[in-house]
């Protein structure tokens, strides 16, 4: 697909090499998009207090959820442009392009509008207590909507150049905004006195910076990637496609996001100091296993990469490689969670508040200690998503989320285990599901994508071999 492009193919060169240099932007520019929430929960909690700390902390959980709809949306495109990379297929490219640009770009204006709307029952859904806690969530959400559309630019662009390959023109543009939103938390909140709106038009500003910027790039500096004249046309199969791949991981994605909001719902019940602990504990646990999960997509890309392209023997050594990297990504980042978990806490929260801090230590040493099942459940999601089987990990996401929702509310209700029974409820979704999702690649149909390239699956992904020029 160009010069430019080529460089990105993920199908030539060392297996691991290869993934990881593909994958460490991806987890240096996540890790920075954790930046924006982090910025002003640390801010917000230590210039604005524990109830500023927890309205945006529970806001922070509700956006979250809408930024996965349009992330879902974006990552299932990424994995069929991903493929059709692969395949050379510079017409199926281009329409994939056009098409799904405007149909997830409706669907953000669509989203955006019900937010505003929805703002009243969106705040009596998560139970926010009311008063000071209630005002100030309100203001914050209402400043922080504006950034939706942003989000989709940066996340759609961003999911773009990675199914060719280039991973770090997304770090790039995230660590400037990173940096300019740190430096806006400090100006609006510290400066200006803006209070907790201050921090969400930081964010918001930041976020449109990244988001316009990416584009603008994308659009200049890959002309190859443009939709020419006869691209620009909605086609009924193109839409079908799109549609497989972007809803299903959407769904994903939400129905994960979801979940979590459902158990930020119960966690709201036990009152500001366990909205406030978690608040500050989910920021530092969403630190831990970024990479991890960040790792999953990039391994989508390259499984996807070289599914399209039939490379057999690539898929197999990248399996076994992104297995071993995840499991000891995952253990050594639990050790250092177990005990640094004070230390981290003090980041978001006075020293004088020990209820608070006590509870997110609870949470970080018990969700803490299982990242390697959070790893490999990303691996999962990642592969069936690269190999056309989204539906598979909608299976896995409801099944995970699901398993942590039920056991959330009948755990914590249980008067001996109180909101601790909230925490254990989150490893063992994990546990469940890696569990469903390893026998079904071992006995199901995902299984002969790994077995010697030789025999009647040697062609997998090969639907056309036309060269991208």
């Amino acid at each position: 697909m160009g010069e430019t492009a080529e460089k990105g193919d993920l199908t030539k060169g060392p297996v691991m090499r290869t993934m990881l240099a593909f994958a460490v932007p991806m987890i240096l520019g996540n890790l920075l998009q954790q930046c924006y929430n982090v910025a002003d929960t640390l801010i917000v909690g230590r210039f604005l207090g524990p109830n500023a700390l927890a309205a945006v902390g529970s806001a922070y959980t509700l956006m979250t959820f809408l930024t996965s709809i349009l992330l879902g949306l974006s990552m299932g495109s990424g994995a069929v442009f991903s493929i059709r990379f692969g395949q050379r297929d510079e017409d199926g490219l281009k329409e994939g392009i056009w098409t799904s640009f405007w149909l997830i770009a409706m669907l953000t204006i669509a989203l955006n509008i019900a937010a505003y709307l929805a703002l009243d029952v969106i705040i009596r859904v998560l139970q926010v207590p009311g008063g000071e806690v209630e005002q100030m969530m309100r203001e914050y959400l209402t400043a922080i909507f504006a950034g939706i559309a942003a989000t989709f630019l940066y996340n759609y662009f961003a999911s773009l150049l990675r199914a060719v390959g280039n991973s770090v023109a997304p770090l790039i543009f995230l660590a400037v905004s990173a940096l300019l939103n740190i430096g806006l938390d400090l100006w609006f909140v510290v400066g200006f006195h803006w209070g907790v709106a201050g921090a969400a038009w930081a964010t918001v500003i930041s976020q449109y910076v990244s988001g316009l910027g990416l584009a603008a790039y994308a659009w200049l500096r890959f002309p190859a990637l443009r939709p020419q004249k006869k691209h620009r046309r909605i086609r009924r199969e193109r839409v079908r496609e799109i549609g497989s791949f972007s809803l299903l991981t959407c769904l994903q994605q939400s129905v994960m996001n979801f979940g979590i909001l459902m158990v930020q719902g119960r966690v709201n019940s036990f009152g500001p100091t366990v909205m406030a602990a978690f608040a500050a504990a989910v920021k530092i646990d969403s630190f831990a296993y970024m990479p991890v999960q960040d790792f999953g997509n990039a391994f989508s890309t390259f499984i996807a990469q070289n599914y399209g392209a039939g490379c057999r023997d690539r898929l197999r050594t990248g399996l076994k490689g992104a297995v071993a990297v995840s499991l000891s990504f995952g253990a050594a980042v639990s050790a250092l969670v177990w005990i640094f978990a004070r230390p981290l806490m003090l980041l978001f929260v006075e020293p004088q508040e020990v209820e608070i801090i006590a509870e997110g230590v609870r949470y970080l040493r018990i969700e803490g200690a299982f990242y390697c099942g959070i790893g490999c459940l990303f691996l999962l999601y990642g592969l069936y998503r690269a190999i056309g089987r989204p539906s598979m990990s909608v299976v896995l996401t409801v099944l995970s989320l699901g398993t942590r929702v039920i056991l959330a509310y009948v755990l914590s209700a249980i008067p001996a285990l109180g909101v601790t029974g909230i925490w254990w409820s989150v490893p063992i979704g994990w546990a469940l599901a890696d569990l469903v999702g390893l026998i079904c690649l071992v006995f199901g149909k995902g299984r002969e994508l790994f077995l010697p390239a030789a025999g009647p699956y040697a062609t997998i992904g090969r639907k056309k071999n036309r060269r991208v020029r």
